[in-house]
């Protein structure tokens, strides 16, 4: 690492900073030095989860598990879909094109994996390793225990499901814990979709451990997403827990199996339709551009226009300014659709266009529910929970969405130091 792209990184983290200052109620109540600790904690656990042994040994026994789950749902696409889930095909097949049909090869995978989540959270398993997050971030950053939980959570279960842990304290909630708990949401994946997009990805990343990357990005984007919060609404109210456990949300272990499940379903019928609407969406779009003139003799399209404006946040993720623009166009339609329309280009992003480094940094920026749908997904579900907090939910969904943006670039930068 050069002297001149350590002096790119500095500036990158004093820029993708100062970006979120703009949208604080209280600039002169921002606590630079909690920020600068955050930073420096955000470093040291990406070390710790990308280099030190044992870890990325455990990472290596993780993916283990993951290719068995994939192997364990192809058996049972098979049976429901035949050929279209993996089977063996009726004819020869072409060899041109992809065979792999998304709706059966890779929405599948969240359902299994929504089960699996749920059974692994009643058994105890997963709360032990969220209380751990939780008790860090609460311990540094100076927050209660119901948004430690419902933040730290995010990492495995969904953005809906995770406030459903500390439901009873939404109504006492602060606006900042409110805006912590909703940035950290859209700033982290869950366990479910990071398998489907480990399988979406295989292609483009082949020698590398992406469960392991999933995982370090969404554990990383946590105390980012408060760092930002704590940007924009500075305070020092905090909410505790009454008692000392974590809540169950489950019955029992058959409930567990049929609840997640039954979730999983869900949130890939969701994901499946929003994909039609919003990639039909994009087309038309792109078709009312393209009588426009072209630009550097490129046709104008939504994913050009959105290149340019993020291109700048990606040079200060770490990446090169001739890879910014390519870099831009992801992040972009990440943020204008989703997080599969983004990786799915990226999956099919032609040889050349990035480097590893880039594309390994990109994927992290990547890695979060930052879009305008999830916006709306947050506070209708949260919105349910507690409906007399639908007004605030709405007041800070803004902040939120800019924040998690913001919180996974800075997850970016990170790796770009560690890589």
């Amino acid at each position: 690492m050069n002297n001149l792209y350590i002096l790119h990184l500095l500036v990158g983290f004093i820029g993708l900073i100062l970006l979120a200052i703009p949208f604080s109620n209280n600039r002169k109540a921002i606590n630079y030095k909690t920020i600068f600790l955050g930073i420096l904690f955000q470093l040291a656990l990406g070390f710790a989860l990308i280099k030190v042994p044992f870890i990325t040994q455990f990472f290596a026994y993780l993916a283990e598990g993951v290719s068995a789950l994939q192997a364990a749902t192809t058996e049972g696409t098979k049976f429901v879909f035949g050929y279209l889930g993996g089977g063996e095909a009726p004819f020869l097949a072409s060899e041109t094109g992809s065979s792999l049909i998304f709706a059966f090869s890779i929405l599948p995978f969240i359902i299994v994996m929504s089960c699996i989540t749920a059974v692994l959270w009643f058994w105890r398993v997963l709360p032990v390793l969220v209380q751990g997050l939780s008790t860090m971030c609460q311990k540094l950053f100076n927050i209660g225990g119901p948004i430690g939980l419902g933040s730290a959570a995010n990492v495995l279960v969904g953005q809906v499901e995770a406030p459903l842990l500390i439901r009873p304290y939404l109504s006492k909630l602060s606006n900042k814990e409110l805006l912590i708990l909703l940035t950290a949401g859209m700033a982290t994946v869950s366990g479910s979709i990071m398998v489907a997009l480990v399988t979406m990805l295989s292609g483009q990343f082949p020698d590398t451990n992406l469960i392991q990357h999933f995982l370090t990005a969404s554990i990383l984007s946590i105390p980012a997403a408060i760092i930002y919060s704590n940007i924009m609404i500075p305070s020092n109210d905090i909410t505790d827990f009454t008692e000392t456990t974590t809540p169950r949300i489950y019955d029992s272990t058959m409930d567990a199996i049929t609840r997640g499940t039954r979730d999983g379903m869900d949130i890939a019928l969701n994901i499946g339709a929003i994909l039609i609407a919003f990639i039909a969406l994009v087309y038309l779009v792109d078709s009312a551009l393209s009588i426009l003139p072209n630009i550097a003799g490129e046709p104008i399209s939504l994913q050009l226009l959105l290149g340019y404006i993020f291109a700048p946040i990606c040079w200060l993720m770490g990446i090169p300014w001739e890879e910014a623009i390519v870099a831009g166009k992801l992040l972009g339609l990440k943020t204008a659709l989703n997080e599969f329309v983004a990786y799915g280009a990226l999956a099919n992003l032609a040889e050349g266009s990035l480097s590893a480094s880039s594309k390994l940094i990109v994927m992290y920026g990547l890695c979060g529910f930052a879009n305008f749908s999830s916006v709306g997904i947050l506070i209708s579900g949260i919105g349910a929970m507690a409906p007399e907090r639908k007004g605030d939910l709405i007041k800070v969904s803004l902040k939120a969405l800019v924040g998690a943006t913001l919180a996974s670039c800075m997850t970016g930068l990170v790796i770009a130091c560690l890589i």
